[in-house]
């Protein structure tokens, strides 16, 4: 069989991407409707408290937060294709553990070992089609990641309520094992896509990296001798002749400062993260059901419905950036996201507070809204944020720390969310809204824009120094001085004898 080539190679570079976050969310939403009712899988496991509760579930994140830890040692020298079947070929194990457990301890090891495969591929697919996709469409294409996260949220939630009615052990047995299918398909799908021309290039692998871009060229047909082709083949090795100017890469590479701003670039990828998970929104992802129940004084069917209907509103305003990223771009994004977020959690905590059913209704009315202003921006830019800031030297290694920090923000508020519940109720949602409305400062002063720009284009922003260079220059347009655009690719382009220049010096 040929090589995929031209729009069949891109497309089936996305699916499976697509496919890792479609896993993705079908694994953050699957507990949330076993857990906490009075269920099968509260008898098999011993009807676990609210402190159990969250163990069974963040205990997940520790996993995926240990998977980035080893992306970020291994993952640049194996590659992004291989790191990804190899995500996904731990996650059908970590699965068959899961399914078949009759203890607390082996759901436990089960979970972490789901984890431990699905921060692999979190920390790494985003790299992987980032390095794929033309900058005209990379912001569409990596907001699909966040689309399909939701929709594997979707499922999860409505295979959940369905089989809530069978008084089986096939009620919580066939969610969990589910989920390998999702992984078997994303193993199947990686085995015939190469890995990225960026990688390829560091690994002086030159030439199958242009064979690479010549395939990913829209315009068929096309070789390595396709000027196209050239131009980008010259831009990769030429930046990575400027960032390896200095030997080998060493980690304390990773706190630097000077023109490459690796230590900068490493701040705003985990900052991001940290906005990310503090917005609140894994509150309602892990544990929407009891949200429903215990915070906002629902029946469990009702909460478990209004769950499903919660996870649709998300996965409408996940559609949102497919169309409005790169017309937005991730600054104007998150801005507008997180103020959002803190508008309608501010007005959940006070129609809670005011604990009349009328008013339980309206609140709910207003976590629906919050998902859609999450599936707006706070949904899919820190997923591929970092990979977009961070340089072919520290990219594999950026964006699994950002990966890191995600999973660990997760096991901090999925961990502690039953019990903030149980103990202070609607209040919950006043802590979350200040924080959300603290990220809208932080975006404006510190995050620059990435939108329309190659990603060799991006150290042109960081270049500038200081904590803020790059960001108020631009003020999200992608225009340099010195820098012509092309009318057919609309991307930005440094004179290419300019930067060997640079590397001579």
């Amino acid at each position: 069989m040929g090589q995929l080539r031209g729009r069949y190679l891109n497309w089936a570079v996305t699916a499976a991407s697509c496919q890792a976050f479609l896993l993705l969310g079908y694994d953050q939403g699957v507990m949330s409707g076993l857990i906490g009712a009075n269920n099968e899988f509260g008898k098999q496991f011993g009807h676990p408290d609210s402190n159990i509760q969250g163990i069974l579930t963040s205990i997940y994140d520790i996993g995926c937060a240990v998977g980035c830890l080893l992306a970020f040692v291994v993952g640049h020298k194996l590659g992004r294709r291989k790191m990804i079947m190899a995500g996904g070929a731990i996650m059908v194990i970590g699965t068959i553990i899961l399914g078949s457990s009759y203890t607390r301890a082996q759901f436990l090891v089960g979970r972490v070992v789901t984890g431990f495969g699905n921060g692999i591929n979190s920390s790494t697919v985003p790299t992987y089609q980032s390095e794929m996709a033309r900058p005209e469409r990379r912001g569409r294409l990596l907001s699909a990641q966040g689309t399909v996260t939701i929709v594997g949220l979707c499922i999860a939630y409505w295979i959940d309520y369905g089989l809530s009615f069978i008084e089986s052990p096939v009620q919580w047995r066939f969610p969990i094992s589910f989920q390998a299918f999702f992984a078997v398909c994303l193993v199947v799908q990686m085995i015939s896509l190469p890995d990225t021309p960026r990688w390829l290039c560091e690994q002086d692998r030159s030439d199958e990296a242009a064979s690479v871009l010549a395939r990913l060229q829209i315009q068929q047909p096309a070789d390595e001798s396709t000027p196209e082709v050239v131009h980008l083949r010259r831009q990769i090795e030429t930046a990575l002749e400027i960032e390896s100017a200095g030997g080998p890469f060493q980690y304390r590479e990773l706190l630097t400062g000077g023109k490459t701003q690796n230590f900068r670039r490493m701040i705003l990828a985990g900052l991001v993260n940290v906005q990310q998970q503090f917005t609140g929104s894994n509150m309602i992802n892990y544990y929407a059901p009891t949200v429903y129940e215990n915070a906002v004084g629902l029946s469990r069917n009702l909460s478990l419905i209004l769950s499903g209907c919660t996870s649709l509103s998300y996965l409408v305003g996940s559609i949102i950036p497919l169309w409005s990223m790169d017309v937005f771009g991730r600054r104007s994004s998150l801005m507008i996201s997180a103020a959002g977020l803190s508008t309608c959690f501010i007005l959940v905590a006070v129609l809670l507070s005011i604990g009349t059913q009328t008013c339980a209704y309206a609140a709910t009315a207003f976590i629906f809204l919050f998902q859609i202003f999450l599936g707006f921006g706070y949904l899919p830019v820190p997923w591929f944020y970092p990979s977009e800031i961070t340089t072919t030297r520290i990219r594999a290694r950026g964006q699994a720390f950002a990966g890191f920090v995600n999973w660990i923000c997760v096991f901090i508020v999925v961990q502690v969310t039953p019990t903030a519940i149980d103990n202070i109720s609607w209040k919950t949602f006043i802590i979350f809204a200040c924080f959300c409305f603290a990220w809208i400062p932080m975006v404006f002063f510190f995050f620059p824009e990435t939108k329309g720009l190659e990603l060799e284009d991006v150290d042109h922003l960081f270049e500038r120094g200081g904590i803020t260079g790059g960001v108020f220059e631009t003020r999200g347009k992608t225009v340099f001085p010195g820098y012509h655009r092309t009318i057919n690719t609309e991307r930005i382009e440094k004179p290419i004898e300019e930067r060997y220049e640079q590397v001579d010096a």
